[in-house]
């Protein structure tokens, strides 16, 4: 059995008793729904085609954030690399900023108009990471089975501090409720960016909250869009990362 490490958010903490009412309003997601996002991942991660990737099972990092940018949660499966923590939450934190209820955009669709001569390019620098999250004990940690203690938070985690960053590449999507509104995003990072974005786009879609109003992917979704082989991506599409790519 893979061990999993689970960096629980303040989304998390409001069975306890002696959390404060802010630290408990830090994450404005249900604590069922983002316990079931995350744990759509060891799922997604086994399947048969690896999402495409390098790694089977893939090991990855996957964070949600509400839809203020707050963190609700990260956690990791496997030997995942510890830089892509960061990518993960920064991720979440990009496709909750650039989605909403007319239109969804996943991290891969901002790979082409954030290159140089994009309409988009310099989005890159617009809301830079805060250096605070990137110590890999920036956030409390439990296992999974557990709930770390509120006194053991840092000061940062208390008060629903909003990491930012911006990643323009596989691997984040917007999360939506039955009626077509944000509610935060989704994060995952650790092997390919096309292979993080397929285990993120599954890891929506398994827990119902893939209903996006519209988006500029393959019909109308917010898919990723690949450019063909040896030609620069346009519009709102990403570069192939491997020939095991697949389109989830």
């Amino acid at each position: 059995m893979k061990k999993m490490t689970v960096v629980l958010g303040l989304g998390l903490l409001a069975q306890l008793a002696a959390a404060p009412a802010d630290a408990r309003m830090a994450c404005n997601i249900p604590d069922a729904t983002v316990k079931n996002v995350q744990a759509q991942l060891d799922k997604v991660i086994k399947l048969a085609d690896a999402n495409g990737g390098i790694f089977k099972p893939n090991r990855m990092w996957s964070a949600i954030v509400d839809r203020k940018g707050q963190i609700c949660s990260v956690i990791s499966i496997g030997d995942a690399w510890p830089g892509s923590r960061a990518i993960a939450i920064a991720k979440a934190g990009t496709a909750n900023d650039f989605s909403n209820d007319g239109l969804a955009l996943s991290t891969a669709n901002l790979y082409a108009p954030t290159q140089p001569g994009g309409s988009l390019y310099g989005l890159n620098n617009s809301n830079p990471f805060d250096p605070a999250f990137l110590a890999q004990d920036s956030l409390p940690q439990a296992s999974s089975s557990q709930v770390a203690s509120v006194d053991s938070f840092p000061e940062l985690s208390r008060n629903g501090k909003v990491p930012g960053g911006i990643i323009t590449f596989g691997g984040g999507v917007a999360l939506y409720d039955a009626n077509k509104k944000v509610l935060g995003g989704l994060g995952v990072s650790g092997d390919s960016s096309c292979a993080d974005h397929a285990i993120a786009y599954r890891m929506r879609k398994a827990a119902k909250l893939d209903n996006i109003p519209g988006g500029v992917g393959p019909g109308g979704t917010d898919n990723i869009d690949y450019a063909a082989l040896g030609v620069a991506p346009t519009g709102f599409q990403q570069p192939h990362c491997f020939p095991s790519d697949i389109t989830p």
